[in-house]
């Protein structure tokens, strides 16, 4: 049996060195990043169009794992596609109409409603939304607002900063304990 995929969606300017996403993709076998062709001006279509690309390149229905600016791109992408995931951990999801999003970001805003209910989806079992208490991109409301809205299990790990390499959490054991649970469902 392969291991089970795991795709990395970046936010804006990409995850650098020291950020978990950049240390998970160089310490375990089959993590892989989505490649935007401009990290520096997102375009919501454009970058959902590339996730699409880099889901119907695997070989089996992977794991979204999603940070920051790449949480809205992997919600639009469920709102609009029917390719099947395993499983999807949105950390830190910022809010589009909150005063420090960047004005770089272009489309993302309004946000999936809901994610719609269809079986390429994962079930509620196989979905996680994990925030902070001092986000600078959301707030404790916002971030229980959505994982309400589109049926996440909400993880609030206290005050972290924005879940990055700032936040200090190094190659983020606690989060890969979530991905290996569901690579062996």
């Amino acid at each position: 049996m392969t291991t089970r995929p795991v795709l990395l969606i970046p936010g804006i300017y990409n995850s650098g060195p020291t950020h978990w996403q950049s240390l998970w993709q160089t310490q375990h076998a089959g993590v892989l990043r989505v490649e935007q062709a401009d990290w520096d001006h997102p375009v919501c279509d454009t970058w959902v169009r590339a996730l699409d690309d880099a889901i119907a390149a695997l070989p089996q229905p992977p794991i979204l794992v999603a940070h920051s600016l790449g949480c809205l791109v992997a919600l639009h992408w469920a709102a609009r596609h029917h390719r099947a995931v395993h499983a999807l951990l949105l950390v830190a999801v910022p809010d589009p109409s909150g005063p420090n999003f960047p004005a770089e970001a272009r489309g993302f805003a309004p946000l999936p409603a809901a994610l719609p209910a269809r079986p390429t989806l994962p079930p509620p079992t196989r979905r996680v939304l994990m925030s902070s208490t001092t986000d600078p991109y959301s707030t404790p409301g916002f971030s229980a607002q959505c994982a309400s809205a589109w049926n996440a299990e909400p993880v609030v790990l206290g005050a972290r900063g924005h879940l990055n390499a700032d936040s200090g959490l190094g190659d983020w054991p606690e989060g890969w304990e979530q991905i290996t649970r569901w690579r062996g469902e």
